[in-house]
């Protein structure tokens, strides 16, 4: 079992930055990749972006040219660097740790973000 904590979610004005954690109590032995997704009132929860064991990264067209995805040096954190942040952002942001994005492997329990506008 691997339990994810996800942290930095919080209230912030539009054209603002944060920055989301997602800490994991251990990691899986081979190929894996961990996912942000993120799910707006009354939206389907959608991707955002991913990077895997081997530190290939993917932005899904929400992420593109304003959010970061990165890993820190301890392996186990994934970090998502959010920058000019817009209403639109706003939502409850999860991550995913598993050998396939969004499917089976584990989830964290969220964290929301809030942007005003």
């Amino acid at each position: 079992q691997v339990q994810l904590v996800e942290s930095g979610g919080g209230l912030v004005q539009a054209g603002g930055s944060l920055r989301l954690s997602c800490a994991a109590s251990r990691t899986i032995t081979g190929p894996s990749v961990t996912s942000w997704y993120r799910q707006a009132p009354r939206k389907q929860r959608e991707l955002v972006a991913s990077i895997t064991s081997a530190d290939i990264i993917i932005y899904e067209d929400p992420a593109k040219g304003r959010f970061t995805i990165s890993r820190g040096d301890a392996k186990n954190t994934v970090y998502l660097q959010m920058s000019s942040l817009k209403a639109e952002d706003t939502g409850v942001y999860s991550c995913h740790y598993g050998t396939r994005r969004g499917v089976g492997g584990y989830w964290g329990q969220g964290t929301q973000v809030t942007v005003s506008s």
